[in-house]
């Protein structure tokens, strides 16, 4: 049974770091090119950051230079690093591979404020 647990979210300031992290149990994840979601109160999910077979990432706009998707299969594991962080950063945060085609995880929730 393919499962995705997200962890790692909680509150920071304004300027802060934070590592979240997403464990892939059921099926290795070797065979994925994964990515980061959120989704903020009252908006739609958004791709924030995703990483392919060969190492390249692609981040949104307004997280690009701040934050970084990594990957350790031997761990089964994808982190997203976030630093210099903003308000509206806050957000419900998921991982999944970028077809989507996993059972979403319950997510980890990521608020900034001061």
């Amino acid at each position: 049974q393919v499962q995705l647990v997200e962890s790692g979210g909680g509150l920071v300031q304004p300027g802060g770091t934070l590592t979240l992290s997403c464990r892939l149990s059921g099926t290795p994840l070797s065979g994925f090119p994964m990515a980061w979601y959120r989704q903020a109160p009252g908006k739609q999910r958004e791709l924030v950051a995703s990483l392919t077979f060969g190492g390249a990432s692609n981040y949104l706009a307004s997280v690009k230079d701040r934050f970084i998707i990594r990957r350790d299969d031997a761990e089964n594991t994808v982190y997203l690093h976030m630093g210099n962080m903003k308000s509206e950063d806050t957000a419900v945060y998921y991982c999944n591979n970028v077809w989507n085609s996993f059972p979403w995880g319950q997510g980890t929730q990521v608020s900034v404020s001061s």
